[in-house]
């Protein structure tokens, strides 16, 4: 039966990819004075630089910065300006103090969840900016732990179970990234409870995942989390 149930926090419980984006708008106004923005395939660039730079920077806001500046540089052969440097500097202090807005009807949602089963938030990304968002959602006295992670990957996800004392079946993720909250616990034999977000990171969703429909439960809002979850506990005893 399932006795845990994780729920990712970014895109999931508050909005977030949607400042990342307006950041990246910002940015291609900052380049397009040095290049040709439709011959730059400066995106893609862009994508390419925060890959290689994960492993470095981690995930996040400061993250994106370091790579925003790096691709700039890059990308304009060391033409630009310190004061847009400064510039794209200022597009990543404003990520970083975005406030944080719950997706609608969230805390009711997790409120659902916890009332039959435990509930931990397990979210990636920079740890001090999890941090503040955590407390500012006003959601942390909902979960029976907090898990801030570097990445999302089997490992993280075996030592959160370990830390319960709990099997892998007896799992279920709520998330909205296949790559991240849904593939690797149903390679673990966990489940998962896949809830879209209207934009992804193209990182995100890159991923070969086939949707495991036995083990997987798709909604299309936080109203429909608690019956999935019920949903997968009744395949879950089968």
């Amino acid at each position: 039966m399932i006795e845990l149930v994780g729920f990712d926090g970014d895109d999931t419980l508050w909005h977030s990819e949607g400042f990342y984006q307006s950041a990246h708008d910002e940015f291609e106004q900052v380049i397009g004075n040095y290049v040709d923005l439709g011959n730059a395939g400066l995106r893609d660039r862009l994508l390419a630089t925060e890959r290689r730079n994960i492993l470095l920077f981690g995930y996040g806001a400061k993250g994106m910065t370091l790579s925003m500046l790096e691709a700039a540089i890059e990308i304009t052969q060391s033409r630009i300006s310190a004061n847009d440097l400064h510039r794209i500097i200022a597009i990543g202090k404003n990520v970083l103090a975005h406030p944080v807005e719950l997706l609608p009807g969230i805390r009711e949602a997790v409120e659902a969840v916890a009332s039959r089963h435990r509930v931990v938030l397990i979210t990636k990304g920079d740890l001090f900016h999890q941090e503040q968002k955590v407390a500012s959602s006003g959601l942390a006295d909902l979960f029976h732990r907090i898990e801030i992670v570097s990445e999302k990957d089997d490992r993280a996800y075996r030592r959160v179970l370990g830390e319960f004392n709990l099997a892998p079946r007896q799992f279920a993720m709520v998330g909205n990234s296949l790559r991240s909250d849904i593939a690797p616990v149903v390679h673990l034999g966990g489940w998962g409870v896949y809830m879209p977000y209207h934009v992804t990171w193209a990182h995100e969703a890159d991923s070969d995942f086939i949707d495991h429909a036995s083990r997987v439960a798709q909604v299309d809002s936080p109203q429909r989390i608690a019956a999935a979850i019920e949903e997968l506990q009744v395949r879950a005893a089968a």
